[in-house]
């Protein structure tokens, strides 16, 4: 059979694939491809690349003269100590790279593609059952692509057939996939090894024992003649493979129970490292693998293996406590900060109820709120309606993340039956975080370093507990915390109201010692400015000396009868005379009262305004009281505004407060002065409340328990523009 458009034209009426069956059409195909070739890259396993080329005489002369004629040689396949010689012949004619694992044999050219049977070469002997053969573009382009792949993969065979003559260890890492080579992969590293370790998983000890068992005793009879360092393993021991792991023991394998095992599968020998993350069912082989022999990786492992194991509990003992029933409590300490992180996210990520949280100081709060604990107890709470309760020493980074934290729940606040913060003292001396979840689970990590600004750094040995008794220990403690935390809280407060009220008391004397002396000074002065021109005085000035002296003993008794009032209120002696009344006859005769005030002071200037939807709106009220009320209030506003451009506005409504049919009438005094002062505004209503000497701080605290002595509310605001408004409502009479 001859093919004389072996080769692709431009167009694609002669492009094909065809199965060839015969050995020497198979021969002439490779013979012809090689002939029209500009390029010539050979995929083959080591057999095929040593036999197959050179054994047939004319192939390998074909090669020879391809070469000779500067066409670009390149083979790929898997060099092993057996073949370094074969090797060594095929670099003469190509360039050669190593590669692991190469199964399968195909050529492509620049315009053509055969691949044979990859079982084409037994033994010595040369079988081609049969090749494929393509001249379509589209397969040469998607060989040619994973061929460049492979090769970009591959090693220089210099460089292979050195380590392998020399002896120098090629590190690797790789992903297993298939189920037969990882079985034959880990009974290899068993093997191999001069020490065993495993962590274990309880599904994966059963496997281990199913697959490799026999593997294993083969290392313990090397054990016992001084050629192996022996087998350790770490895996969770319970009633489920309590005598499974008897028999190990029994073998001479040396076994540790570790409750919070990690959750990947790892052996591990003095070369190599073999990990899987797969939750194996029981006895199952794994069906993924990552094998590795690098340093790096061997030491890491090893170092969670001794810790590990250092915190693990004997399998006789642990199996002991099982056949006898007691209670398999578990407290370990754990010396690794590392894994103490891990342990603490793992538990706070887990809870269902509540978590207690006590941290020694405002630093570790910080470390952990960063470490991601706090955040996770945030979700706790969101996501599964927990309980967290927090007792942290107070500074104001601790309140600046709390308040971040309350952000983070948006409308959800954070001192809620969900999530609560209470400060305690910053102590010294021993220290450490204490953790509860659920009542069921502790963790106490002591603090070593809190300059330290890392997790890692600043946590020294902690103690992990599951015991009853022990756990609900440190939540007695948490409690006992919580409430010294109320009370000082409590006592805190206590002793801030009496500052504030020997400050404001402080206050009202010396604004009070103002207002006596205000008024009394001029009387005296007027009083002895008469006495001395005595028989000398007309009558326009006895007149103006008599209204003067009548209205400063007016103002002494205005503040005296303040003072009985407040003293009135604080000893519940305020006694009502109601009386069935027209509200807006109180409110216009007060007015005109205040009206004949600016006229004394300013000679007039000042205007107030009055408006009422209604003529007739009756309360029940005291009068006298209900005037005291409006009087305060509109002189109040005088105060603060300007003299000749000041504005007061009074108004009454009525409103249905709450749609039972019981209206109240709500009355709005407005000015347009210079509003409430920021600091005054949270204590308005209360004694002594006033920054400057405008007043005894006595007359809004009046007006407040007159409003509510009638079953009223009063209250106010400052103004968009400028000023401010004071409102006050009294329940009217009923038709």
């Amino acid at each position: 059979m001859t093919f004389a458009a072996a080769h692709a034209k431009n167009d694609t009426s002669n492009e094909r694939i065809e199965v060839l069956h015969n050995k020497e059409i198979i021969v002439n195909t490779y013979l012809q491809a090689l002939h029209n070739a500009k390029k010539w890259d050979y995929f083959a396993e080591t057999k095929s690349l040593s036999l197959v080329p050179l054994a047939i005489q004319s192939l390998e002369e074909a090669l020879i003269d391809a070469k000779n004629r500067g066409i670009k040689l390149r083979f790929i396949t898997e060099i092993t100590k057996d073949d370094i010689s074969h090797c060594k012949d095929a670099m003469k004619i190509a360039e050669l790279k190593h590669l692991d694992g190469v199964r399968g044999n195909f050529v492509v050219s620049d315009t053509e593609y055969i691949a044979t049977n990859p079982t084409a070469v037994e033994s010595d002997s040369i079988t081609i059952p049969y090749a494929i053969y393509s001249n379509v573009k589209k397969d040469i382009k998607q060989q040619d692509y994973v061929f460049e792949i492979l090769w970009n993969k591959a090693i220089p065979a210099e460089q292979k057939i050195r380590e392998i003559e020399e002896g120098i260890v090629c590190y690797d890492t790789r992903i297993i996939n298939n189920g037969q080579q990882i079985f034959k992969e880990i009974h290899r590293l068993i093997a191999d090894s001069n020490v065993l370790y495993s962590s274990i998983t309880t599904g994966g000890i059963e496997c281990s024992y199913n697959h490799f068992f026999e593997a294993k005793k083969k290392l313990l009879e090397r054990q016992k003649k001084g050629e192996h360092k022996g087998i350790k393993a770490i895996t969770i021991i319970d009633e489920s493979n309590k005598k499974l792991a008897k028999i190990l023991v029994d073998a001479g394998i040396q076994i540790r129970h570790v409750k919070n095992l990690p959750p990947i599968s790892f052996t591990l020998s003095d070369k190599e490292i073999a990990v899987t993350i797969e939750k194996r069912e029981a006895g199952g082989l794994t069906q993924s693998l990552l094998l590795s022999n690098e340093p790096a990786y061997v030491c890491h492992f090893l170092s969670i293996f001794e810790e590990l194991w250092k915190n693990g509990i004997n399998a006789v003992d642990r199996i002991k406590d099982i056949e006898a029933g007691a209670d398999l409590a578990d407290i370990e300490v754990i010396q690794s900060s590392s894994r103490t992180g891990e342990l603490y996210l793992e538990l706070v990520k887990n809870a269902e109820e509540e978590i207690l949280f006590i941290f020694p100081s405002s630093g570790a709060f910080i470390r952990q709120e960063k470490l991601g604990a706090v955040p996770l107890a945030i979700e706790a709470a969101k996501k599964r309606a927990a309980k967290v309760r927090i007792l942290v020493p107070y500074n104001k980074e601790v309140e600046d993340r709390i308040k971040l934290m309350k952000a983070e729940l948006g409308r959800r606040p954070i001192y809620n039956a969900d999530i609560d913060v209470r400060y305690t003292e910053q102590t010294s001396g021993t220290m450490a975080t204490i953790l509860v979840v659920d009542r069921r689970v502790s963790l106490v990590m002591e603090l070593r370093d809190d300059s330290t600004t890392t997790f890692d750094e600043a946590i020294g040995l902690s103690t992990y507990s599951n015991s009853k008794a022990g756990v609900l220990s440190y939540v007695a403690i948490f409690e006992n915390l919580w409430v010294l935390t109320e009370l000082y809280k409590q006592v805190k407060e206590a002793n801030q109201r009496l500052t504030l009220h020997d400050k404001m008391q402080q206050e009202f004397i010396n604004v009070a010692a103002h207002e006596l002396r205000t008024p009394i000074q001029p009387i005296l002065t007027t009083v002895g400015l008469l006495h001395s021109r005595k028989g000398h005085v007309s009558n326009q000035q006895m007149d103006d000396s008599l209204e003067m002296i009548h209205r400063n003993a007016q103002r002494l008794k205005r503040l005296a009868e303040d003072i009985l009032d407040v003293t009135k209120i604080e000893t519940q002696s305020l006694i009502l005379n109601k009386e069935r009344l027209n509200l807006n006859d109180v409110v216009i005769s007060a007015i005109k009262d205040v009206k004949n005030q600016i006229q004394d002071r300013w000679g007039g200037g000042a205007q107030i305004l009055y408006e009422s939807r209604d003529d007739t709106i009756f309360i029940e009220a005291d009068r006298y009281r209900v005037a005291q009320l409006v009087t305060n209030l509109l002189s109040n506003a005088l105060k603060f505004i300007k003299r000749y451009d000041g504005i007061v506005s009074i108004s009454i409504e009525k409103k249905d407060t709450n749609g039972s049919g019981q209206e109240v009438a709500v009355v709005s005094i407005k000015d347009n002065g210079t509003g409430i002062d920021p600091d005054i505004f949270p204590r308005l209503f209360e004694k002594f409340a006033s920054k400057s000497f405008k007043g005894t701080g006595l007359g809004l605290f009046i007006c407040r328990n007159i409003v509510e002595a009638h079953g009223g509310r009063i209250w106010a605001e400052n103004n968009r523009d400028n000023g401010a408004t004071f409102h006050f409502t009294l329940p009217i009479l009923r038709q």
